[in-house]
């Protein structure tokens, strides 16, 4: 005897809406599970997206020469000073895979206009760090050679940091003080934005020299101590080249036998570590959300136990008058699976809904993943099915006289 499975959709659909609230309880927890899904992975990738993006705007021919091994870095809160300004001349002139050199000096700087005061980094450099590091000025220019051979007392100044500093009013011609000395600003950058937390709008940039003399002091017996060199490769797609060229001249320079006193960073190399860092956030996000998905299952479960406690009349009337096991079991597992696919389909709306709204008022650039979706759509199904097994099987096995007299 076949089973009449639209009979059985029928009959399903009708007793789960005679019943709302429990209907409705009981697709709260597989709701919550398919729309914390879908969010999670959503921010996840978001937050990739915008790593990528941040990059991406850097430049796909940019390294970076950072001063001490990794080794180092991790155990002293200082810069070591393994990088001076030499070692940046020597990659300029001596590396043919590289076309720019951009060294730099960074440190916090108390800057005061007038009465107002705040603590931002400064940075000092060379001309170069405008191409070398894809950055523009809207107002006034920025450092010069003459500068940096004269030590020119001269600012450069992020928007964000001009704006709070002076307000409406035109900054260029101005004089400010970084720390003890006085400074002429003569431009003003273009807005940069956020780069891996740190806000690039809010700094001042002077001549390199300058930094090295007047502000933070010559510290490295090797000459002029840098915090970073920032080198532009010449072949975009092959920044590798340049990468080993610079590692094998700054081992000569610096008489390295043993362990690396710096380490050189393509930008791939970042963005392949930062996106697995993100992966891993995104995956750990996604785990912990489909916990909800489970505690769902089994909320399932434990209301079609009740149901079918509370129905022993109904499944006894039933097989009295024919329906067979396969029929009982077959709506019951049908009622599961409909509550946990209308779950999933309530659960990813909202989702999508929060993904929406959370890309609307965030830097996060969000994006709804089809995938994830169809995931936890799927799985909110077979979670049903899977849940639904235990109560169908119970109800289908009732003995009809004993379902009868209990009524």
């Amino acid at each position: 005897m076949t089973v009449d499975f639209v009979e059985s959709i029928t009959m399903a659909s009708t007793t789960l809406i005679a019943n709302k609230l429990r209907s409705g309880l009981t697709m709260l927890g597989i709701i919550i599970g398919n729309a914390s899904v879908i969010a999670m992975v959503g921010i996840g990738q978001g937050a990739q997206k915008l790593a990528s993006e941040q990059f991406e705007a850097l430049g796909p021919n940019v390294l970076f020469v950072i001063p001490g091994s990794n080794e180092t870095r991790r155990s002293s809160f200082a810069t070591p000073k393994t990088l001076v300004f030499a070692d940046a001349k020597a990659i300029a002139s001596q590396v043919r895979a590289v076309a720019e050199v951009a060294p730099e000096i960074r440190a916090q700087q108390l800057i005061t206009y007038r009465n107002k005061n705040t603590q931002s980094a400064v940075v000092g450099t060379t001309p170069e760090f405008l191409s070398v590091r894809s950055f523009e000025v809207t107002k006034g220019r920025f450092i010069t050679e003459l500068d940096l051979k004269r030590n020119n007392q001269i600012a450069v100044l992020g928007p964000e940091l001009a704006e709070q500093l002076f307000g409406a009013e035109n900054p260029i011609g101005k004089q400010l003080r970084i720390k003890n000395g006085s400074f002429q600003i003569v431009g003003v950058m273009k807005a940069k934005g956020t780069s891996l937390g740190t806000n690039q709008d809010v700094r001042a940039y002077v001549p390199l020299t300058t930094m090295s003399n007047r502000l933070v002091g010559n510290t490295s017996p090797y000459g002029m101590q840098v915090s970073l060199i920032s080198v532009s490769a010449k072949d975009e797609g092959n920044p590798g080249e340049a990468q080993f060229q610079i590692e094998n001249l700054l081992r000569l320079r610096h008489k390295i036998t043993d362990e690396d006193d710096f380490f050189v960073r393509t930008q791939k190399d970042i963005l392949s570590i930062v996106n697995t860092i993100t992966g891993a956030l995104t995956l750990m996000l996604g785990a912990i959300a489909s916990i909800s998905l489970l505690v769902g299952g089994i909320g399932v479960m434990n209301i079609m136990l009740v149901s079918v406690t509370e129905r022993t009349s109904e499944i006894g009337l039933r097989k009295a008058i024919g329906a067979t096991e396969q029929d009982i079991l077959v709506q019951f597992m049908i009622e599961a699976v409909i509550l946990s696919a209308a779950g999933g389909i309530v659960g990813t709306l909202i989702g999508v809904g929060g993904v929406l709204l959370i890309g609307a008022v965030t830097p996060l650039s969000t994006s709804i993943s089809t995938g994830a979706i169809l995931l936890a759509v799927s799985v909110s199904g077979g979670i049903g099915l899977f849940f639904g097994v235990v109560p169908a099987r119970r109800a289908a096995k009732l003995d009809p006289i004993v379902a009868l007299r209990s009524a």
